[in-house]
């Protein structure tokens, strides 16, 4: 049986709750509560070939037309867009659209990290050990994720940024730091939606995935990983050793729902207090890149 439940998210900057409109939503819901459709889950999100299929029509000249209809469906605010609608060659060059430089506005002083991403945003302050709840009732422990670094963040804290298709899907550094180690890991193509999540909370730990560890003067040792999702062409980083700079660009999804992950050792970082409450409630944040997520108690 297929559930209805809405997906309600928290405005940041009207203190108001709205309900997500969900692209392909009839479809997510049926593909993952559909006890008749595990063939089809099966074949769609966890063979990659289908959302390579779906990446190349989506690089083609073809696919051009697709960016109106989003663009309405979605609510896309095209003012703050640095190129008009019409200097696109494909969807997936407007999907991984570049924003004018003072559209995303961020503080400069190196205590406070901001938002990798524009997005959705969970935040936990402390895990159990290695174990946290992308959603309520079901735990997941980060050594399935990140099986290489894990016992470093014990007990530490972690932000999770769910993009939608409607959002910017350009990711940017939280504060500056120093990439010591990046790599790819291969998975499957889950849905990160809360719908998914509820029923499959491994998905962080299945999905395709990749991560850079960087030292940080302010934060410690943190993990920034992104996280692949079905219909994503690929997860591109522009950014992969070296010095980088807060708000410096890491990379970008091409076309489909993705996520972006911080994980931060512990008693390194305190999160801002609205999105405590709220992620204490259950309820998702929208955030914007470039806007305040934590401060520094190094």
């Amino acid at each position: 049986m297929v559930e209805n439940t809405p997906i309600i998210v928290i405005d940041r900057e009207t203190g108001k709750q709205f309900e997500e409109t969900i692209l392909g939503e009839k479809w997510i819901r049926w593909a993952y509560q559909d006890s008749e459709s595990r063939f089809l889950e099966r074949i769609l999100f966890r063979c990659a070939w289908v959302s390579k299929l779906m990446g190349k029509w989506y690089d083609s000249s073809f696919s051009k037309g697709k960016i109106d209809d989003v663009i309405k469906e979605l609510s896309i605010d095209v003012n703050e867009v640095a190129r008009p609608k019409k200097g696109y060659k494909s969807f997936n060059d407007f999907f991984a659209r570049h924003l004018k430089p003072d559209a995303r506005p961020f503080s400069t002083d190196p205590n406070v990290l901001v938002s990798p991403a524009d997005g959705r945003v969970l935040v936990f302050p402390r895990f159990e050990a290695d174990t946290f709840a992308p959603v309520k009732g079901h735990r997941f422990s980060i050594r399935k994720m990140l099986p290489d670094h894990a016992s470093r963040f014990i007990n530490g804290a972690m932000a999770i940024v769910r993009l939608c298709p409607a959002d910017y899907h350009r990711y940017h550094f939280p504060c500056a730091g120093e990439i010591i180690e990046y790599r790819s890991i291969a998975g499957a193509l889950h849905s990160v939606n809360p719908i998914a999540l509820g029923r499959r909370p491994s998905v962080f730990g299945d999905n395709k995935r990749s991560y850079a560890i960087m030292d940080t003067a302010h934060a410690g040792i943190l993990c920034f990983m992104e996280v692949g999702a079905f219909g994503v062409g690929s997860i591109v980083n522009t950014r992969c050793s070296g010095h980088v700079e807060k708000m410096d660009e890491k990379g970008y999804f091409k076309f489909g729902a993705s996520t972006v992950i911080l994980i931060f050792e512990e008693g390194k970082i305190s999160f801002c207090e609205d999105l405590v409450a709220n992620s204490d409630a259950g309820i998702e944040t929208l955030i914007k890149v470039g806007q305040p997520l934590a401060t520094s108690i190094v």
